[in-house]
Formats: structure tokens, C-alpha cells, sequence
């Protein structure tokens, strides 16, 4: 892509216009995008690809870790979940309970990351067994062990609770290990949604160099 055709990121933030100059003929460019412009929620590598060409680009870098939420009251902070998955690399987000989640959160994240639905917890922690990936349960409940003082498999599932009532006993029960995020104020619990940033990012910190 010449550099004429390729805004710096200050200028792409909202998107970039129809493509400039001769058009590429590579296949992970989208023609109608190369026509019209690209305002989508991408990072400046992706700009004009089509949507199934950033999914398989994804495939090939995701990070081992899964991310679960249960979702018993349609709870509001999935989307932001998601949207975090996305941003993090994770693998895939599991989705516990019923189907329909709401999506505004995600920003059209879960458009490029893999979502699969459980209708329950056994199911889900069926699934995990099968695929031979432990279960660990981010709430603080008592005999929870402090997130900063815990090795995090390479390769698992963090489960994360609704806002309000938190994981399941199902959920709990599922895990091969509780963890919680220190405190230091006066509130019991964060936001689901930053919790489970938080836990993700304390993923990024134990297994990812960086230079």
C-alpha cells in the first residue's frame, strides 16, 4: 500500500476515504470498500480488508485463552466483554446461558471474534472437558486466591459473572480455581466489564513478550 493510499493512524481514527491510486489486487481487499471508504472500528492494518479476510488474519496470532460469561439476566456488560476479547486476542467467547446478548457494547467486535452459546453450565463445562481447557472462575467468594499472586494456565477459560450476583454455584463448582482482583477502596466488586479487562490483561502480562 503506497503511503499516499495509507493515511498515518491520527488521520484513520474515524476512517479512511476511497482508495487512492491504483487499486490493489489482492484478495483480502474488499472492492467495495476500496470504492466507497473504510469507517469501520479497525486498526489502520486492516483498513479496506474484507471482513472474513480480518477473521482469518486473527486466526492465525489468537491467544490460547477463552473467555466465559454466564448470562442469566441479558446482562448489559457482555458486549463490553466481547469488545475487550477482541482487543486482547482471545480465542473464543463463550456465551452461558441464553443466546440473545446485548450487542451495543461489542462495537461490531463480535463480528470478528468467535462466540459459541452453552444453554447451561454443564453444558459449558462439558465443552471445557472435552477440549481439555481448565476452568478459572474470576469472583471473590471466599477461598478465592488473589489474581496478582496466581499463575494463569497458558490455555484456559476465565469465567466471568453478571453484574449484581456473580458467578453462579453451577459456575463455581465448574472451576478448577477461583481468583479475585485486589481492592484497595471502599466498594465490594468492580464493573464485570473492567473486572474481566483486568483479568485478561493479567493474561497479557504472564504470556506475552514483549521486546
Amino acid at each position: 500500500m503506497s503511503s499516499e493510499a495509507n493515511p498515518s493512524p491520527e488521520l484513520t481514527t474515524n476512517g479512511v476515504g476511497p482508495w487512492r491510486g491504483e487499486l490493489p489486487s489482492e484478495e483480502r481487499y474488499d472492492p467495495e470498500l476500496l470504492e466507497r471508504g473504510d469507517t469501520r472500528n479497525v486498526i489502520d492494518r486492516y483498513r479496506y480488508w474484507s471482513m472474513a479476510a480480518i477473521v482469518a488474519d486473527l486466526d492465525t496470532q489468537r491467544h490460547p485463552f477463552h473467555v466465559a460469561i454466564e448470562n442469566w439476566q441479558h446482562d448489559l456488560n457482555i458486549g463490553s466483554i466481547v469488545r475487550s476479547a477482541n482487543a486482547f486476542g482471545a480465542d473464543t467467547v463463550h456465551i452461558i446461558g441464553r443466546r440473545r446478548w446485548n450487542k451495543r457494547g461489542a462495537m461490531v467486535t463480535d463480528r470478528y471474534q468467535h462466540v459459541l452459546n452453552h444453554p447451561d453450565v454443564a453444558t459449558f463445562a462439558a465443552w471445557c472437558a472435552e477440549a481439555g481447557i481448565p476452568v478459572i472462575a474470576i469472583d471473590n467468594v471466599p477461598g478465592s486466591v488473589l489474581i496478582e499472586t496466581y499463575a494463569i494456565p497458558n490455555r484456559c477459560v476465565l469465567l466471568f459473572g453478571q453484574e449484581g450476583p456473580g458467578l453462579s454455584p453451577e459456575a463455581i463448582e465448574s472451576a478448577e480455581a477461583i481468583v479475585e482482583i485486589s481492592q484497595f477502596g471502599s466498594t465490594r466488586s468492580i464493573n464485570a466489564s473492567a473486572a474481566a479487562a483486568v483479568a485478561m490483561h493479567a493474561w497479557i502480562l504472564q504470556h506475552v513478550a514483549f521486546r
